[in-house]
């Protein structure tokens, strides 16, 4: 895994042995990123279920302002570090070594994020509890996107009921991105 373009690009990030992990493939983080790097610049960015850091670091390295780093996982939580250590990155980094929800309710009333981005792991309802808190949140306005990245067969269908308007949806092979915001917003990815 690699940072793809910016102040890093082409430095080889570290990623944990196993299978606690699933990276962002380069091709899927670089059509990600080839959507979304027009509106980086500055921005404040939220990689929730971080892994090692190679969504957050990409933002970084492509101009936003800040990144905070949610990761639970102490040896994922060490590799974000090193990561940002050697991508010389990690004076615009926030890195939180806690679980997602205790993170949200820590980060209220420090802002709003103009991106949040989570891969939780897949098939467990996460996004979901993530998706609902943060419909009640302070951590986003009307200018905020949110990303998930998930499994093809993750069922969204709820969204609305959050207050949530997919603005779009990317399908890969196997996984998929879903780009939400508040109902009635008119940001664009």
């Amino acid at each position: 895994m690699r940072v793809i373009a910016g102040s890093a690009k082409r430095l080889q990030l570290k990623t944990l042995d196993g299978l606690d992990t699933r990276p962002t493939t380069d091709r899927i983080k670089e059509t990600l990123f080839n959507m979304i790097s027009p509106y980086l610049y500055d921005c404040r960015f939220l990689d929730l279920f971080a892994g090692s850091g190679g969504i957050g670091i990409e933002a970084l390295s492509r101009g936003a302002g800040e990144a905070v780093f949610v990761e639970q996982n102490p040896k994922a939580m060490a590799c974000i570090k090193e990561n940002l250590k050697k991508t010389k990155l990690e004076e615009r980094a926030v890195t939180m070594a806690t679980d997602v929800m205790t993170a949200l309710r820590r980060m209220e009333g420090s802002g709003t994020f103009d991106y949040i981005f989570m891969d939780p792991p897949y098939n467990k309802l996460l996004e979901k509890q993530v998706l609902e808190y943060l419909a009640e949140s302070k951590l986003i306005d009307e200018d905020s996107v949110i990303i998930v990245e998930a499994s093809k067969s993750t069922d969204f269908s709820y969204v609305e009921s959050f207050g949530f308007s997919v603005l779009k949806k990317k399908e890969y092979k196997t996984n998929l991105h879903l780009f939400l915001a508040l109902e009635g917003s008119e940001r664009v990815c």
